[in-house]
């Protein structure tokens, strides 16, 4: 294995052909199962008033062996690749009842390449990557006197991965991914607010480097905190909602999607389980989960299973389709696996998951949509949010908000949380804009004690009626 092959990080103590025999001698009794070998490296730089506050690097190296009979998983996971230690983690395996049905089939092979197997890390200088977070604080603090607080974070991973099967099968990726983020505190009058915009995907630092990017980013964080340092409570009560497009499809990620992932509806726990070929949104809505675009946070060339990704179709003109599925549920329901089992890392079992899931847009003029309601909130982003997966019932905050009045967007309001359940809300849809965005790279979706990257997306929407938490008398 040459210097320059990725892989020679996953094979210094194990020989690749060692690794593919130790997977047929332990997995070929189960019904499906593989060996997950992994590598990466992460960094994360944090700026804070005016100096580096934080600079971390940090590299780790391990696999996970699983093997799954019926309903029945046995996993184990090590941080040593080493022939002993699969050996050792392949006692578990032992667990499982014998299996009386054929294997599953080994996953497609597929020439798709989601983003480049270079290492962000290795390729720009530890200087003048702290230049950087130095350069945009001193940038972002020579916009406005108003501010008082800039904090920059830049970060970056590298993944190189091996997913090997009894009888042979290997499937390999190498992932890189970066973020940007700017957060900006202003102050007016003894009033603080702040605002904050991030960007970044499964590319290289070149992107970020750019002068026009980063400043984009300054830009933005700066209007939405100077926009709060306006804002006023927020009235309360049920009333039409518009919601711009981009960053508030974290909203049908986390109220919708969650619900149409394939375990919970194979349990039964999903407020969408049974419920195939049933129109469970408003006409005109249509949900996609694509984890084949290039160079998205979310994407993945083969998802954790070795399965290529691709687009799926949840909801089609509000009827719904199909859900997300990893091998395992995909069996037990009688479908296909639709390249979206995906686990947290080696020391983790995959399960289905999300990867960027999008409404598309519909005809309407955005600006049409807010012309139509005479009383109501205008919500251009999110902060955080809790969502019940049963039932579909969330809770979401605005960083950013504004009053419509009279069909037009009116002052900026602050304090407003959305409250409601997806199903309920993908009812009431009663416009969409022409002007779907994808969000600009920053989503973390979290599921099960697990953490993966994820991208959001919508166009601007018209929702009839959204309960809204206000502080206004």
């Amino acid at each position: 294995m040459s210097s320059a092959d990725p892989r020679r990080f996953l094979y210094r103590s194990l020989d690749p052909q060692a690794a593919q025999q130790l997977a047929t001698k332990h997995l070929s009794g189960c019904d499906d199962g593989e060996l997950y070998l992994q590598y990466s490296a992460s960094e994360a730089f944090g700026f804070d008033d005016g100096r580096l506050k934080t600079a971390d690097y940090h590299t780790t190296s391990g696999f996970g062996l699983r093997g799954v009979t019926g309903e029945t998983t046995a996993f184990a996971q090590a941080n040593e690749i080493s022939e002993s230690a699969i050996e050792r983690a392949a006692s578990t395996l032992k667990l499982l009842d014998p299996r009386t049905t054929a294997p599953a089939a080994s996953p497609p092979r597929t020439n798709q390449a989601m983003y480049r197997a270079d290492d962000p890390l290795a390729l720009v200088p530890f200087a003048e990557k702290v230049a950087l977070c130095e350069t945009i604080d001193a940038a972002a603090r020579s916009r406005d006197p108003r501010v008082v607080q800039v904090s920059v974070s830049l970060a970056a991973s590298w993944s190189v991965i091996d997913i090997v099967r009894a009888g042979g099968f290997v499937a390999h990726d190498v992932r890189p991914l970066v973020r940007l983020g700017v957060q900006i505190v202003v102050e007016q009058n003894g009033r603080r607010e702040t605002g904050y915009h991030g960007l970044g995907g499964r590319y290289l630092y070149g992107s970020l480097l750019e002068a026009a990017q980063w400043n984009r980013a300054i830009d933005i964080a700066l209007a939405q905190a100077l926009t709060n340092l306006e804002s006023v409570a927020a009235p309360a009560g049920e009333m039409p909602v518009v919601l711009g497009p981009g960053w508030p499809g974290v909203l049908l990620h986390e109220a919708v999607g969650h619900g149409l992932e394939g375990d919970f509806n194979r349990k039964g726990t999903s407020a969408f389980s049974g419920r195939l070929g049933e129109r469970v949104a408003a006409p005109g809505v249509t949900v996609i989960d694509d984890g084949a675009m290039e160079q998205r946070r979310g994407s993945l060339t083969i998802d954790d299973e070795g399965t290529p990704t691709r687009r799926n179709v949840l909801i089609e003109d509000g009827i719904l389709k199909g859900y997300l599925q990893d091998r395992l549920n995909a069996r037990l329901m009688g479908v296909e696996p639709t390249g979206n089992g995906r686990r947290e890392s080696f020391a983790h079992a995959p399960m289905p998951r999300m990867t960027n899931t999008f409404m598309l847009a519909g005809n309407d003029d955005p600006g049409g949509l807010v012309e139509r309601v005479s009383d109501g909130i205008y919500a251009k982003s999110f902060g955080g949010g809790q969502v019940d997966i049963t039932s579909g019932k969330f809770v979401f905050s605005c960083t950013e908000a504004y009053r419509i009045r009279g069909g037009r967007i009116a002052e900026p309001i602050k304090g407003a949380t959305l409250i409601g359940d997806g199903p309920t809300v993908l009812t009431r849809v009663k416009g969409i804009g022409n002007d779907l965005e994808l969000d600009e790279g920053i989503g973390v979706c979290g599921k099960g004690g697990q953490s993966v990257p994820a991208g959001v997306g919508q166009p601007t929407l018209l929702i009839e009626g959204l309960t809204v938490g206000g502080t206004a008398a």
